[in-house]
């Protein structure tokens, strides 16, 4: 089995769980990368009108990614890992899968989080992944084991 690991992260603790897992299944990674580089003012959430706030709270947002994303077509599974924002998935996550063509693919993702659960970003991965795929919120590397364990990754 053939696995790639995407991930986006903005303080890099997505990002340390994303390169754990990656080693420990042998998978290959991407690091998503957003067009316009999010700011401290962009990412504060006491602000009602900083750019996350405005774009989390628009269904039909989708900022723009940086680069080329991988091709996914010789994968057999494919992991993505983000941190919550507001308790969903970056609104950039939606504009990679779209731009993705994950048919035919065992599709699992991981979220970190300070505080929220996995139960509304799992109900927007489904809804977006077109089927269920296990999900979780990971703080650590027993948490990310036990995950893989369950997933049967």
């Amino acid at each position: 089995m053939k696995i790639l690991l995407m991930y986006f992260s903005k303080t890099g603790t997505t990002k340390a769980l994303a390169e754990l897992i990656a080693n420990r299944l042998g998978a290959d990674i991407y690091q998503i990368q957003e067009e316009q580089a999010y700011t401290a003012a962009d990412l504060d959430w006491n602000v009602p009108t900083s750019r996350a706030n405005l774009e989390q709270g628009d269904e039909a947002s989708r900022p723009a990614y940086k680069g080329e994303l991988p091709d996914v077509s010789s994968y057999d599974q494919i992991i993505i890992g983000h941190p919550t924002w507001w308790g969903l998935p970056p609104r950039i996550i939606e504009t990679v899968i779209e731009d993705l063509d994950l048919s035919g693919k065992q599709l699992a993702s991981f979220a970190t989080s300070g505080g929220s659960s996995y139960a509304q970003a799992q109900t927007l991965m489904n809804q977006i992944l077109d089927h269920p795929a296990p999900g979780r919120v990971l703080s650590n590397e027993r948490d990310a084991i036990s995950w893989l364990t369950a997933i049967n990754f």
